[in-house]
């Protein structure tokens, strides 16, 4: 989880850092050792684990279509879809992986990949979903003409991409943690 909150921040800003030290900082004190966080607190961390794999796999898959000049179907919007799925589904698991593995060795690795791609799945297609339908939005109907990755409105109009992302992958997460697949954090 190190990692999850400086990502969080990068689209949340002043707001993860408030969840951060609400929800997310491991209380060191024996006398709060007691979680009374509440589900939806539990969910919005296992939900900022999410994000910041999708999040880690947008940013970088920005500039590789961008350098590569790559298009799929003709379209520069769908290279980045694909590229930034991929990178953002392993970074994901990784990130799932890592979260499960020292909490189920017994598992082994080949069992706690499983776990995560079961854990992670759902919750990242809900993410690309709202992040995705919120950049076409950029794309088609803002702007006449789409920004492009060296100009600040494009990570301004990622940043808001993200909060969607959020936003669309937070149910997802709920039904995860109530069915036993995902664990609340």
């Amino acid at each position: 989880m190190n990692v999850v909150w400086p990502i969080n921040g990068w689209f949340f800003g002043p707001f993860a850092l408030y969840t951060y030290f609400k929800w997310g900082k491991l209380k060191t004190n024996d006398s709060q050792k007691e979680d009374t966080r509440g589900k939806h607190a539990k969910v919005f961390v296992s939900t900022s684990h999410c994000s910041s794999g999708c999040t880690l796999g947008d940013i970088i898959g920005v500039p590789i279509v961008a350098l590569t000049a790559m298009t799929i179907a003709g379209s520069v919007l769908f290279a980045h879809y694909v590229v930034e799925f991929i990178l953002a589904y392993i970074f994901g698991i990784i990130f799932q992986f890592y979260a499960i593995y020292p909490m189920a060795e017994e598992q082994g690795i080949a069992g706690s990949i499983k776990a995560a791609i079961k854990a992670d799945s759902l919750s990242l297609i809900a993410f690309e979903i709202g992040m995705f339908g919120w950049m076409a939005i950029v794309h088609f109907w803002l702007f006449q003409e789409p920004p492009k990755p060296n100009e600040a409105t494009y990570w301004f109009m990622m940043q808001l991409a993200m909060i969607f992302g959020f936003i669309t992958s937070y149910p997802a997460n709920w039904i995860l943690v109530n069915k036993g697949i995902k664990e609340e954090m």
